[in-house]
């Protein structure tokens, strides 16, 4: 196995002393691309590796402007955007956009500075997952972002993959105060995935027990 491909093996299992080990040997993997063009710090945050990220920006590794949204480092979007507001809707190597991985990965400050240089609060992901900033912030159970975003446009009844809403998936991951947020904004009760599940049948199959009460009280059946 070359270093290159144990070192992404170590960040994604999340093996710190061997990534420190490997950088010792060979500071320039901090740098390094996977075969999917994902950055070490990156892949440390997709995989919620947080003190494989921290150790990465510890060594001063220069961040690009999606890797700075996901990471939550506000001070090298803004050294970025200064340069070129107009990268706020650029999107990751991967096809998310910039604005959304800020607000998947919790990092509301940095969200709100890309919306005040014009980030659109719906763009969605060009990968084919359809992802956008208030499907991250749903999934990742980030609830005042997900108000903060409806507050300021977000399409609460944005369909995705297989018929997905945001109701659906934060009805099947329990997140009820989001359930709340999303239905106070107008989110369609009776929406269902393209296979026919509702909020209700997912939190229902899942056990969530608040979910499927508060859902009932609202006219669920």
């Amino acid at each position: 196995m070359s270093d290159n491909a144990a070192f992404f093996q170590a960040v994604q299992s999340g093996d710190a002393s061997k990534v420190e080990a490997l950088l010792d040997r060979d500071a320039s993997l901090a740098n390094a691309r996977n075969e999917k063009g994902q950055s070490a710090v990156l892949m440390a945050v997709y995989t919620g590796r947080k003190e494989i990220r921290d150790l990465l920006l510890a060594r001063g590794v220069a961040l690009e402007l999606h890797e700075a949204a996901a990471a939550g480092q506000l001070a090298r979007v803004k050294q970025i955007l200064e340069k070129d507001p107009a990268l706020a809707n650029n999107f990751s190597p991967d096809g998310f956009p910039v604005f959304a991985l800020a607000a998947a990965f919790g990092h509301r400050h940095v969200a709100e500075y890309l919306f005040a240089k014009g980030a659109d609060v719906n763009a969605a992901a060009t990968n084919g997952t359809g992802y956008n900033a208030l499907t991250g912030a749903v999934a990742s159970g980030h609830a005042q972002i997900a108000g903060w975003l409806l507050k300021n446009g977000a399409s609460v009844n944005y369909r995705y993959g297989a018929g997905y809403s945001p109701l659906l998936t934060a009805a099947a991951n329990g997140h009820l105060e989001i359930v709340k947020i999303l239905l106070e904004h107008g989110a369609e009760l009776h929406a269902k995935t393209n296979d026919g599940k509702t909020a209700l049948s997912f939190a229902e199959e899942r056990g969530h027990a608040e979910v499927i009460e508060f859902l009932r009280n609202h006219g669920a059946a």
